[in-house]
């Protein structure tokens, strides 16, 4: 059974690396989810809002955009390079009933358009985190939220840390271009 099982995963693995070079994509990083109880205080941390738009950076099977949606009302996009993923979080928001207010994107999310973003949510690593930094500071409107789960942004301090079943979550607001470190 062991046997079995191993060898199953292996041909799933083979078989994702495989469809990766095909399709020309390279994901930054493995897909680990937000477990739904982060998910629920990242929300509740940038404090959601009505007529919000949220956009989850790296957005897996879809859950942050989802309960956005379900629990808040409010529009979410997903952006997510893997094309599986993207089929999953599609399947996810019909099962919840949000496919009117959640839409998902396979992009490369350094060249995706996020700009009318209130919120961003990210689960990257701190080095992928640093090198989007520049384009949220950019783009994105000051006053603009920003929650990770886990990872930092350099040496953008946060404004709030908060610790949740033992994870981190850490909030910024986009400052003021005039503002800007």
């Amino acid at each position: 059974m062991i046997r079995a099982l191993l060898l199953v995963t292996a041909l799933c693995c083979a078989a994702t690396a495989a469809a990766q070079g095909s399709q020309g994509w390279n994901p930054d990083v493995i897909y680990v989810p937000t477990p739904h109880e982060v998910v629920g205080d990242m929300l509740r941390l940038v404090d959601v809002r009505k007529g919000d738009v949220l956009y989850d950076l790296g957005s897996g099977d879809g859950r942050i955009p989802i309960a956005a949606a379900k629990n808040y009302g409010i529009r979410a996009t997903g952006i997510d390079i893997d094309p599986v993923r993207i089929a999953e979080a599609n399947r996810n928001a019909e099962a919840a009933g949000v496919t009117k207010l959640v839409r998902f994107r396979q992009e490369d999310l350094f060249k995706a358009d996020f700009r009318d973003a209130t919120i961003v949510t990210l689960y990257l690593l701190p080095d992928l985190n640093a090198r989007l930094r520049p384009r949220l500071w950019a783009e994105l409107r000051p006053g603009t939220r920003i929650v990770s789960h886990q990872f930092d942004m350099g040496d953008w301090q946060p404004e709030k840390k908060l610790e949740s079943n033992g994870r981190t979550i850490l909030f910024w607001t986009v400052p003021d271009p005039g503002k800007k470190r």
